[in-house]
């Protein structure tokens, strides 16, 4: 399957990365330059356009831009904005992943979700319909509601207190949801209720549906700033632990799971695409956000609002494709990052 294939490609990353970090490091002083050159080169860009079929991201301001790079062991590069919380989004959907496999193994996702991309939009309904899986995989709107339906919980109150919980163990900091995002997600979640609906019909949710959208919608509501999105990759990239607090998050045979599923479906539709020209396991969300991981190195986040039209940042996914190929981290080598 081409997700096994993927895990074979980062285990060897892993090593890769490690033995590159050892025989020719990035200095300090490379990664503020490569930081600085993509919020230069890029700020200025005016493509794409604020997600609107939630009301309230059309509102975010659309010239903020921001990047990130936090390192395995902590140390953060930046430029541009980093203190504006926006909603989290669809960058959420790979930890809450992460919370079930570090409950019932990988093996509860491949089982219960699946773990192959669409190919399709990740709110597409007929994906559910055309694959057997129904919930496809954890990274689509589909497989993210399965996934928080499958957090061992007591209670709503205790399924959305884990879910936060274990973001804030990511981010290292205590967290808030955007309640006017909340409200205005929730209340026109019509296309996602179907999918609830579609998914308990199929077997395929494991709580009460509209319970499962609301603790999803909340979760999408989270409000983070691009620095803590760095901080969520850069645990990634220490193999589960986070570089602030030395808190085990993920279990560290677990990781190339979780990345080899950000690599194959990170990016929606545009996720093979997206590995041509960049070479790294990320994740989008159309609040704007993306972070991006380089094994046993460090993390790169960005923020920016205006999407292409798979719903992916377009300042942001320049920005990072420039530092990959800058770099020459992406996992196959060097990306001409074209």
């Amino acid at each position: 399957m081409i997700v096994k294939a993927i895990q074979g490609y980062l285990s060897a990353a892993l090593l890769t990365a490690s033995v590159a970090t050892v025989a020719a490091p990035i200095s300090p002083a490379d990664y503020q330059r490569v930081v600085d050159e993509a919020y230069a080169q890029f700020k200025d860009e005016k493509g794409g356009a604020n997600a609107d079929y939630i009301p309230i991201l059309a509102t975010v301001p659309s010239e903020m831009f921001g990047v990130v790079i936090i390192t395995r062991d902590g140390e953060v590069y930046s430029a541009g904005e980093l203190d504006y919380e926006f909603s989290i989004q669809s960058v959420s959907k790979p930890f809450t992943a992460s919370l079930i496999m570090q409950q019932q193994g990988p093996r509860a996702v491949r089982e219960k979700i699946g773990v192959e991309p669409t190919g399709m939009a990740f709110n597409s309904k007929m994906a559910l319909e055309i694959y057997e899986g129904r919930s496809v995989n954890p990274l689509v709107n589909a497989g993210a509601i399965a996934a928080v339906s499958l957090v061992e919980a007591s209670s709503e109150k205790d399924r959305w207190q884990q879910v936060l919980s274990n973001i804030e163990d990511y981010t290292a900091r205590d967290l808030t949801v955007l309640e006017e995002v909340y409200d205005s997600e929730y209340e026109t979640a019509w296309g996602n209720r179907a999918i609830a609906n579609l998914l308990f019909n199929y077997g395929r949710l494991y709580s009460e549906p509209e319970e499962a959208l609301r603790v999803y919608t909340r979760q999408c509501s989270i409000g983070i700033n691009t620095l803590d999105l760095a901080m969520m990759g850069a645990t990634l990239a220490n193999e589960g632990v986070n570089p602030k607090t030395g808190k085990r998050v993920l279990d560290r045979e677990h990781v190339p799971e979780l990345l080899a599923i950000m690599a194959t479906a990170g990016f929606y539709d545009e996720s093979g695409e997206w590995m041509y020209s960049a070479g790294l396991p990320a994740k989008t969300g159309v609040g704007g956000g993306i972070v991006a991981v380089v094994p046993g190195k460090f993390a790169i986040a960005t923020f920016s609002p205006p999407l292409n039209p798979a719903g992916n940042s377009v300042r942001g996914l320049k920005a990072i494709g420039y530092i990959s190929s800058t770099l020459g981290v992406g996992l196959y080598g060097p990306n001409a990052g074209e």
